[in-house]
């Protein structure tokens, strides 16, 4: 058996698509053969202090140089190259979305860490993204040679198809409330259509960005939509099937997608969507399957929310062709047999 430690940031249980995929394959890697472990790493990623670092340098230290090592891109897209010159495992980095793309960064602060990651990526001898946008992306602006890149789009659980609820329509929308979710464009593209008859549910933690929860929750209390709009916070398994399962009309107004799970798990329920073009989010859902505006584009989302609220034939035939992609979607299995392909010509 290969044996691989696979270094994570942080608390695994946390309920992000990020987090999910690492749990999924740390689960499912025995079964191909490789033997794999969870290395928990210091929660201060990607910000961490000096001993968080040194921490992180001491962890791999303690590791056999035969273990093939795997680090979860949220610790090793803001690793300075010193921390892992020296390591002596081969290293896989998994790449969700390079860090410095994330909105809501300052200027400096998106050049430092696209500048980490790029370093830190000439110390992988793999890398495993998500995503063909992902790919692109880190061949394009990152000057990773595209032999080394190898994509494993998340897996996706079969799912009983959505029943809906109607009448009022119920739209959801599922992710932590940070800036790159956009959650107030949501909110400010339905400002427009308080006039028809729909409730909207935005389902996922509350508590990774106060200051965002804040700015969504100002944008609701203004556009006076408290009796419109609800904030889950963070739902288990099955509560967020049940949520799935109401829902009439998923919504993503994503700025920016590495692959977007939760587009996935809408169209496993053949959910009709309305989603952004931001990432990979263009091409992670069939042109049919939903309306895509760009992000930030409050207008073209009043637009699409509009017509899809309005207009049950046009839900219909998003949802029958939503529902329909989602049969050729990998799953989990699949994800896992790709990534244990690669330990294996890494560890060869």
């Amino acid at each position: 058996m290969i044996d691989v430690a696979f270094a994570i940031p942080g608390d695994i249980a946390t309920p992000t698509g990020g987090y999910a995929y690492d749990r999924e394959v740390l689960a499912r890697l025995p079964e191909h053969g490789i033997r794999a472990r969870h290395l928990p790493l210091p929660a201060g990623y990607p910000d961490p202090t000096p001993h968080e670092l040194a921490e992180t340098t001491r962890l791999f230290a303690g590791l056999s140089p035969d273990t093939v090592l795997i680090i979860d891109g949220l610790a090793f897209g803001a690793m300075p190259a010193e921390a892992i010159a020296g390591t002596r495992q081969r290293i896989i980095a998994l790449v969700h979305h390079p860090l410095g793309y994330e909105p809501g960064l300052s200027e400096e602060r998106a050049r430092q860490l696209v500048e980490l990651e790029r370093k830190a990526l000439t110390f992988a001898k793999a890398v495993l993204v998500t995503s063909p946008f992902t790919k692109r992306l880190l061949v394009d602006k990152f000057a990773v040679p595209e032999r080394k890149i190898t994509i494993a789009q998340p897996g996706t659980e079969p799912a009983e198809r959505a029943h809906g609820t109607g009448e009022p329509l119920q739209l959801l929308s599922v992710g932590s409330v940070t800036p790159r979710k956009a959650f107030p464009t949501l909110v400010t593209a339905l400002a427009p259509l308080a006039g028809l008859d729909w409730r909207l549910t935005i389902a996922g933690p509350l508590d990774r960005d106060p200051i965002a929860v804040a700015e969504l929750k100002s944008a609701i209390a203004r556009l006076g939509l408290e009796d419109r709009i609800a904030l889950t916070g963070a739902l288990n398994r099955q509560q967020i099937a049940s949520a799935y399962a109401a829902a009439d009309v998923f919504v993503l107004p994503s700025l920016f997608e590495g692959f977007g799970m939760v587009l996935t798990e809408a169209m496993a329920r053949g959910l009709p969507i309305v989603c952004t073009t931001g990432g990979a989010a263009a091409e992670t859902v069939p042109d049919g399957a939903a309306i895509k505006v760009p992000p930030g584009a409050v207008g073209p989302l009043t637009e699409a929310l509009r017509q899809v609220i309005a207009d049950r034939d046009l839900r219909r035939r998003l949802a029958d062709a939503s529902w329909e992609a989602a049969q050729h979607l990998p799953t989990w299995e699949q994800t896992a047999r790709r990534i244990a392909d690669l330990i294996r010509r890494v560890s060869a």
